[in-house]
């Protein structure tokens, strides 16, 4: 056992596996050496009440949790070589970086479609009890994930393991997509409300909102992109190879730093997270600001 994929562990051969094997374990140690102290310091602010407090930002809560439960995977994994206990803790931790990430990236952009494109809807919607429904039907699926990963990497079965991650990645990322381009279809339109606002300042919210989820869907397709065509390669050559995981792991590690460090940027700004109440519009220019 000596590579991961991420996180997972099977033997592998190939001239240039030295090569991949350690820039894998150099992401996964950037990973753990900013992602640990990034996500550990976000969710000390939200619990603080930086921006608009833990309500607004339950989804991105839960999404920090989980990240740190990713890196913690990857420790796991390196300890393992001394204490077989932790080695299977690894495996079970695989669910966190899989499904984990993806399904609260999902769950956020589902959130800011409705924002934008379905106000009222949002509105309705908003209370926390719903964001707590939501993240625990999600962390259920998460555990169940973890278990799969968990049983499938123990039986060394890597062509179920990369079918179960690849259907998933494929699924959210579909998802996420469909919600981020209806959300700048909608911001590129002009609201019924331009007619008594201050044009500038509703302007300015539009674009930022925009550069936003613009920065967010590209964000989306460099992380999940590359490492499903990584899982298709597994696949069909019916072959596992170190070499076909690099690329989407240096995306798939890189790339999931880019959402605490849009959220830290918010947070140093002192941004407004407070959505406008409905009596005052409904249009998706004011629903814009819940997601500056």
């Amino acid at each position: 056992m000596n590579s991961t994929t991420p996180g997972a562990s099977t033997n592998t051969t190939g001239p240039n596996m030295w090569i991949t094997s350690n820039l894998e374990n150099c992401m996964f140690s950037i990973n753990v050496l900013f992602g640990l102290p990034t996500h550990s310091y976000i969710i000390w602010l939200i619990v603080k009440g930086t921006g608009s407090g833990v309500a607004s930002e339950f989804f991105n809560l839960n999404l920090s949790v989980c990240e740190i439960g990713a890196c913690l995977d990857f420790v796991f994994f390196v300890l393992g070589n001394w204490i077989f206990f932790l080695l299977l803790l690894a495996l079970f931790f695989q669910g966190f970086a899989i499904t984990g990430r993806a399904l609260f990236q999902c769950l956020i952009c589902v959130e800011r479609y409705l924002a934008v494109v379905h106000p009222v809807t949002f509105l309705k919607y908003k209370p926390l009890r719903y964001r707590v429904i939501c993240c625990t039907v999600a962390w259920i699926i998460i555990f169940g994930s973890c278990l799969v990963c968990m049983f499938t990497l123990m039986s060394n079965n890597i062509n179920a393991h990369t079918w179960f991650f690849s259907i998933q990645f494929i699924l959210f990322l579909s998802i996420q997509l469909f919600c981020l381009v209806a959300v700048l279809r909608a911001l590129k339109q002009s609201g019924p409300g331009e007619r008594w606002k201050k044009r500038e300042e509703e302007n300015h919210m539009k674009r930022r909102a925009f550069h936003l989820i613009l920065i967010t869907t590209v964000n989306m397709v460099i992380t999940y992109v590359p490492i499903i065509i990584s899982g298709v390669f597994i696949i069909l050559k019916k072959h596992y190879d170190l070499a076909y995981w690099a690329p989407g792991v240096v995306c798939f590690v890189l790339a999931g730093f880019v959402q605490p460090v849009l959220y830290l940027h918010r947070a140093d700004e002192v941004i407004p997270y407070f959505i406008i109440v409905a009596t005052v519009t409904y249009d998706c220019d004011i629903c814009a600001s819940e997601i500056i």
